[in-house]
């Protein structure tokens, strides 16, 4: 069981942004910017292109929705959208407000409060409910 699955099950902690049927969205705690975000499908799937069509098409409906949220929160000149895959065997997306092609490169991290965290959080999902 990834630690993903585990986020989703509630047996770990997060700060949710989002969710649906299917699918999972939360601050990453190791973020690049302040509101990158990840987004799962709620089936433990390892590599993106496995996952089945109507999964794959509903996991992208569902970033957009939350990059919009992300848009709406947070002043960036984009968000950007990168499938790495290979810390958590569990199809991620993350969506990342940047300003610079450097907010990409997972090198640089935010450091924030559990505060600032809970108070982004509660922000995103605001804007996420009024989509």
């Amino acid at each position: 069981m990834s630690i993903f699955t585990k986020i989703i099950n509630g047996k770990v902690p997060c700060y949710k942004i989002a969710e649906t049927e299917n699918f999972f969205a939360f601050l990453d705690i190791n973020p690049n910017t302040k509101g990158h975000t990840l987004c799962v499908p709620k089936k433990e799937v390892d590599r993106l292109l496995d996952l089945d069509e109507k999964t794959y098409n509903g996991l992208m409906n569902f970033s957009r929705k939350v990059g919009l949220a992300l848009e709406k929160t947070i002043e960036c000149n984009r968000v950007g959208m990168s499938v790495i895959g290979l810390e958590v065997p569990h199809v991620h997306i993350h969506l990342i407000p940047m300003n610079h092609l450097k907010d990409m490169s997972f090198t640089s991290k935010v450091v924030m409060t559990d505060e600032e965290f809970t108070h982004l959080a509660k922000k995103i999902q605001i804007n996420f409910i009024d989509l």
